[in-house]
């Protein structure tokens, strides 16, 4: 392979996305470049006063199909794919008059745009490129002579290209293009099919495909000695992917990953009843409140863990205004994320220039779909996302005591929390309030043992003579497999539970809630997260 730049003499321009598009053709045409175009790209050209021949001239036939056929032709592929070193490649060339193309300057048919926009089955399916993916292939994968352009992002550099290099390119550039060229049709047919395998409710498809734009390069992982990076999908799912940055240092890793649980724990609760607040640290909430007011929830949120919120980060279901702000930056938090932000909170975090300031336009709808992966030693676990929901109707009395309305709107409060903490999950709540939660314990009575132990430290913290958890219910994620954990609650103060069922022992743990004077009810569905 040729390791001497490549001139640009003759160049083919087809593009969907026509931002830049004359600036480029026009520095083109000024270098000398003769220009070939299809179509609306040739139509643009031209009416911007600028030279340049549709590529139905070179291939004596017209274009046909609705656009269909244009550009699948041997004076098309043949230029784009000739090794100009090799003397039977020229030949062939000389013999059938193709001249060589130096740039093919590709952007596809707006697919995954259509597909975001709701479009039809037959909408989508006409937005599915053939020619410019069969351009980009062949010309990058003769990048020894053939430089391809997919992105308008790359237009600039490639003119500094050029005019570093004579009107010319490099090898280390041609194949840097030509990896950015095969991952965008990789990602374009990974969108493809991702759409199709809904569309004809493929759950289990024989091949899965995940493509993600590069979005930030991080300063490293989870830990200093990780590289890492941050590439979005594209979807428009709220949250901090989306996000506009007001302010603040750079999100780390850990900072997304953090911000990401706070956001989809908090979006549980509809704006439209009312203010709410979660405050996560290493992905599990240290509280979680709602409140008649925003600033109200946040401090609810605060007084479950004070000690643990330092640092944290913090997610709100509503409009940030003043009052909470005030609240927020007495003490250090990493990120402060909500819905939108009134201007008045907006300078109040100003004077905090390190913390990262994030709005997102709206909520993610936690009743929707969508697919979760995880990574493993030699392949991916995919999962559609945990959109269980359970409602007062749901609920199944086991005890011969029935849960007050308070208690009942307490357990419903408490299950949303439980479905974002590590299992095993133990959640403590009083009056729309995280009290005490445990998580991620080996042993379900820890993880009921270490909510109440926190929960009593923050009594104490507070002064007051009872713990937190006196008169609270509690939830649990899965059922519980014996009586220990539910009477370890009970000691707490606990009144009334809120749990899967579904344990051998189930009658044993009933009959142990009946004698503790407990209220319990059954959701029949359990919210493991590992």
């Amino acid at each position: 392979m040729p390791n001497n730049p490549v001139a640009i003499r003759r160049a083919l321009l087809s593009v969907s996305d026509k931002t830049g598009l004359i600036e480029l053709a026009s520095a083109l045409n000024e270098a000398d470049v003769e220009l070939l175009s299809t179509g609306g790209t040739a139509k643009a050209i031209r009416d911007a006063g600028l030279p340049v021949k549709d590529v139905s001239e070179i291939t004596d036939f017209p274009e046909m199909m609705d656009g269909r056929v244009k550009t699948l032709h041997p004076m098309v592929h043949g230029g784009l794919l000739a090794l100009r070193d090799n003397a039977d490649h020229v030949a062939a060339m000389n013999e059938h008059g193709i001249k060589g193309i130096d740039l093919l300057v590709v952007n596809l048919y707006p697919f995954e745009a259509t597909v975001a926009a709701g479009g039809s089955y037959e909408d989508c399916i006409e937005n599915i490129d053939i020619g410019g993916p069969a351009m980009i292939r062949a010309a990058s994968k003769n990048h020894g002579f053939v430089v391809t352009v997919v992105d308008v992002e790359d237009y600039g550099p490639l003119l500094d290209e050029m005019k570093a290099n004579g009107n010319a390119t490099t090898l280390a550039y041609r194949q840097k293009m030509a990896q950015i060229a095969y991952a965008r049709t990789a990602a374009y047919d990974a969108a493809v099919s991702t759409w199709m395998a809904q569309a004809i409710g493929e759950e289990q498809p024989r091949r899965k495909a995940i493509a993600g734009t590069h979005t930030q390069t991080l300063r490293y992982g989870e830990n200093p000695h990780q590289s890492a990076s941050f590439y979005s999908d594209g979807s428009i799912r709220a949250g901090v992917s989306t996000a506009h940055q007001l302010q603040g240092k750079e999100l780390s890793y850990n900072n997304i990953n953090d911000t990401d649980a706070a956001f989809e724990l908090v979006a549980e609760f509809d704006p439209a009843d009312g203010p709410a607040c979660a405050i996560i640290k290493h992905a599990n909430p240290c509280g979680v409140a709602r409140g008649a007011t925003l600033a109200e929830a946040y401090k609810s949120a605060f007084d479950c863990d004070r000690t643990s919120a330092f640092g944290g980060i913090i997610a709100l279901n509503q409009m940030l205004d003043a009052p909470t702000a005030e609240q927020i930056v007495e003490i250090f938090t990493e990120v402060v994320i909500a819905p939108s932000i009134s201007e008045e909170a907006k300078a109040i975090f100003a004077g905090k220039k390190n913390l990262r300031l994030l709005e997102t336009g709206g909520l993610p709808d936690n009743r929707t779909g969508g697919q979760v992966w995880k990574q493993v030693s030699g392949g991916y676990l995919i999962q559609d996302r945990d959109n269980g929901f359970i409602g007062l109707d749901d609920l199944k009395v086991v005890t011969k005591r029935a849960p007050t309305d308070d208690e009942l709107r307490d357990m419903l409060f408490a299950w949303k929390v439980a479905k974002h903490v590590k299992s095993n999950a133990i959640i403590y709540v009083k009056d729309l309030a995280t009290v005490g939660v445990g998580a991620g314990q080996m042993s379900r009575v820890d993880s009921t043992r270490i909510a109440a132990r926190k929960s009593q430290d923050m009594a104490d913290a507070m002064g007051l003579s009872a713990p937190l958890t006196k008169g609270s219910v509690v939830a649990s994620d899965a059922f519980f497999p014996f009586s220990d954990g539910l009477l370890t609650a009970a000691e707490a103060g606990a009144t009334a539970v809120i749990q899967p069922g579904g344990s051998m022992r189930d009658d044993e743990v009933i009959k142990a809630a009946d004698e503790a004077g407990l209220a319990m009810v059954y959701t029949g569905m359990r919210h493991f997260r590992h």
